[in-house]
């Protein structure tokens, strides 16, 4: 009788457990398969749980797209900027709505060995707290002709256009990789000069955003207008202000535009026995401290701190995809054009770690540049010149030269007198006065030539 009892107990045992994990596995993503029986303390476990088929991707994405190709156009999108190609930030993939950078300071704790520590032997501190990447929804949308991917589709179609959705989702998979290929993102310029606000072009703070609202950076006092004259003494006020604690790290950077760097070259070839020559390119470093010029820097900005790719890097990013099912569209445009249109969803945001640790050199609101200008029957490119505030510009020959009203295209910030527009007579060089943001003015001779 007692045997019969155990077997009947294993019997419902083994019913009850198969059935719990037929109801149960599909709901914690995975399947039953065959049958086994284990024991655990005093419960008899039946049943073997085996994790569902996982694509192989580093992101995950709710999306019926391979991972691989999702994980592609990611890393296209974001790689195509200087920060993240020649591994000035930290990048950060997959965040799906907030990612915590780790900041933790250590006060002064050493004293001398006690047998019974007391509170009141306590000394320093230590103290953690976070900055967060929270990343912003936007898309990116470029439109193309089928045509030039057709050795992917056609063999599945043969008549009629594309209908991308109908492929296999292997091909789809080709076709997103190579139509990922064409596709400019544009990234570099948000990761740097980024807004988040109202508006197209506002899609997330960019790293220079982030660093002037930082009521923790050091910045440096006194700026003016960069010249390769001056570049070396502004570059001093900067490394004099660098935190101790981080002037000999190995990833300190200064961080500056072409032109900027352009200034410091033509310093360091001036100088006599010092720097190289026209046929060699001069070592861009101030004091041992590497300089790395970005051409979506503005002029006369300059910062430096601790810039890399690893974790003790002070400036991030965070990327990943939209989590919604249709990440990625492809469709027509309208239903009779020949044209398609690429759609991802996508999200981003930059943030830095430490405020103390980034040096600023802002000379921005100083900028007094005339920077473009259009005037009506112009012919070829005007000729500015920066450094002798002078513009020429030529028109059609015949033009009327005493009623002529260029427009100006000036430094952030800049003001211009008379106005940007209005009509003067340029038989003979006209003088006008830019006035930077912070009140400062300087003059420039404009000239027109028929």
């Amino acid at each position: 009788m007692k045997v019969i009892k155990l077997i009947l107990m294993l019997m419902l045992s083994l019913a009850f457990s198969v059935g719990v994990s037929a109801a149960v596995a599909p709901e914690l993503g995975v399947s039953v398969t065959g049958m086994s029986v284990g024991m655990f303390g005093s419960s008899i476990l039946i049943g073997a749980f085996v994790p569902k088929q996982v694509l192989p991707m580093a992101i995950n994405i709710s999306t019926s797209y391979a991972g691989e190709v999702l994980e592609k156009l990611l890393v296209r999108a974001t790689t195509k900027n200087e920060l993240v190609e020649r591994r000035l930030i930290k990048l950060v993939p997959g965040i799906k709505k907030k990612y915590y950078i780790p900041r933790m300071k250590v006060g002064r704790m050493l004293q001398k060995r006690k047998e019974m520590p007391a509170s009141e032997d306590s000394k320093g501190d230590f103290d953690i707290d976070e900055r967060v990447l929270e990343p912003q929804e936007f898309m990116a949308y470029t439109e193309f002709n089928p045509r030039s991917f057709e050795k992917f589709w056609r063999p599945y179609q043969p008549k009629g256009p594309l209908v991308f959705r109908e492929l296999p989702p292997e091909v789809q998979s080709k076709l997103l990789a190579e139509l990922a290929k064409s596709v400019d993102f544009e990234l570099g310029k948000h990761f740097i000069n980024g807004e988040f606000g109202i508006g197209d072009d506002k899609l997330f703070n960019g790293i220079i955003t982030r660093i002037d609202a930082d009521a923790d950076k050091n910045e440096v006092e006194n700026t003016t207008i960069l010249t390769a004259e001056n570049i070396a003494s502004e570059l001093e006020k900067v490394r004099k202000l660098i935190p101790k604690a981080i002037r000999k790290h190995p990833d300190l950077k200064i961080l500056c535009s072409i032109e900027t760097a352009d200034l410091y070259d033509a310093y360091l070839t001036g100088r006599s026995h010092k720097g190289s020559d026209e046929t060699n390119v001069n070592p861009m470093k101030y004091k041992g401290i590497p300089i790395e010029s970005l051409s979506e820097f503005p002029d006369n900005y300059i910062i430096c701190t601790i810039a890399s790719d690893d974790f003790e890097s002070n400036l991030w990013a965070g990327v990943d995809f939209v989590d919604d099912d249709e990440v990625i569209q492809i469709d027509k445009v309208t239903n009779a054009g020949e044209r398609y249109f690429f759609k991802m969803l996508m999200k981003a945001d930059t943030n830095t770690a430490f405020g103390e640790d980034i040096v600023v050199y802002d000379a921005r609101r100083s900028d007094k540049n005339i920077l473009g200008v259009t005037v009506p029957g112009q012919i070829g490119t005007p000729t500015i010149n920066t450094s002798s505030h002078t513009v020429s510009v030529n028109v059609s020959p015949g033009t009327d030269l005493t009623a002529i009203a260029p427009s100006f295209k000036l430094s952030s910030g800049a003001n211009i007198y008379p106005p940007s527009g209005s009509v003067q007579d340029f038989t003979g060089p006209v003088t006008y006065i830019v006035e930077g943001e912070d009140g400062s003015e300087i003059e420039w001779e404009v000239i027109i030539n028929a």
